[in-house]
Parts: structure tokens; C-alpha cells; sequence
């Protein structure tokens, strides 16, 4: 494995739902074999009712199962808002299903019986692509905690700014002075932890945030 390899998956986990003891066996042992964390489950309900880990993650999930089936779990994670990148295993795939499947977000449909290198490979985009859904949603909540310590004035700068227009034209329509409205876009600066006009612009994209248009 490359290091950039073993960096992506580090602390993370495997979760496997498999009705077959002797299918969660052979996947825990290949999954082992890499330095993953593996946790396995024999149905559905059963990883619903589990306390998932806080830290990067993906799901093995076989498609037909005792009680609710593989898709019945993904529907209910994208339900409870719980994102867990899926790879789909199964023994009895058709168009449909695959569909469904893939529509729902899964990273890929593995047609049992798959090769051990394929289903790693599927494993490591998974874990990297929860990494990153990870930091963003870090990154989100974090630009919300700064924008929230603006004042009213302060939200109305900002809005204003990232339009990139001239500060004397944005002063102008909130009635006040250029010097104040400099003072203004300083504390915003300094606020959202920004080291230009163009960090805001992105962070404000970033928070979903549309300039003003005039």
C-alpha cells in the first residue's frame, strides 16, 4: 500500500452487513489485512441499532438480507441523515437494482464473486470520499460559528462587499461614511478570519451565501 494510501484510510472503519457468517468472515479478514478497523453485522436492523464511531468510515452491504433488505438501509441512513459511503455487494444484481442502487449515492455495485483487490479499491475511494464529506462539514460548521459573531451592520457589510464594488458606492447605500464602512469591513475581516476580499467571497460561497446583485 502507498503511503498516500495508508494516510486516507488511517483511523478509519469498515462496516460490513452480510447475512452469511462465512461472507462477514472471509471480508473481515481481507479487510484486516490492510490495517482497517472492521466492524460486521448478520442484518440490517442490526447496524441501525448500532452507535456508529465518529470518524471515517464505509459500508460493505450485501443487497438481500433477512428483514429489510440493502437498499431499505440506504434509503433509511439518507432518511437519518447519516452519511456513509456504500459499496453494494451481491450474488444476484440485476439492471433495476444497480440503478436504484447508484442513485441513492453508493460508490459502486460488486457482482459476487468479485476480486479481493477491486472491492479495496472500492473501500479506499469510499473511506476518502467520507474524509473529505468529514472536513467539509467541519469547515461549514466552523464559517458558521464566525458569521453567527457578526453584528447586523456587520452581515450587511459582508454582503455588500463581496459584490467587489467600490467602498464609497456600498457606504453610500447603507447611509453611513466611507471611514465607518472601512471600520465595518475591517471587523468583518477579522471576524470570518479573512485575509482578503477574496476569502470572503469563497467563504460566503462556501456558506451558500449568493452575492447581492444591483
Amino acid at each position: 500500500m502507498r503511503r498516500d494510501e495508508h494516510d486516507i484510510i488511517t483511523n478509519a472503519v469498515v462496516y460490513v452487513v452480510d447475512d452469511d457468517p462465512s461472507v462477514c468472515r472471509a471480508l473481515s479478514r481481507l479487510i484486516r489485512s490492510v490495517n482497517l478497523d472492521v466492524e460486521a453485522f448478520a442484518s440490517a436492523t442490526a447496524f441501525l441499532d448500532y452507535t456508529a464511531q465518529d470518524r471515517p468510515a464505509c459500508l460493505v452491504l450485501d443487497v438481500r438480507l433477512p428483514g429489510p433488505s440493502g437498499l431499505d438501509l440506504q434509503s433509511a441512513l439518507i432518511r437519518a441523515r447519516r452519511d456513509v459511503p456504500i459499496i453494494f455487494i451481491t450474488g444476484h444484481g440485476d439492471v433495476p437494482t444497480t440503478v436504484r442502487a447508484m442513485k441513492g449515492g453508493a460508490v459502486d455495485f460488486l457482482q459476487k464473486p468479485f476480486n479481493d483487490q477491486d472491492l479495496l479499491d472500492c473501500i479506499q475511494l469510499a473511506i476518502a470520499r467520507n474524509r473529505q464529506q468529514r472536513a467539509d462539514r467541519a469547515e461549514h460548521a466552523e464559517l458558521e460559528r464566525r458569521r453567527a459573531t457578526l453584528t447586523r451592520r456587520e452581515h450587511e457589510v459582508l454582503a455588500l462587499v463581496v459584490t467587489g464594488r467600490l467602498n464609497k458606492e456600498m457606504a453610500g447605500e447603507l447611509g453611513i461614511a466611507e471611514k465607518t464602512f472601512k471600520v465595518h469591513r475591517g471587523r468583518v475581516m477579522k471576524k470570518m478570519r479573512a485575509g482578503s476580499v477574496a476569502d470572503l467571497v469563497r467563504m460566503t460561497e462556501k456558506l451558500g451565501q449568493r452575492p447581492m446583485t444591483h
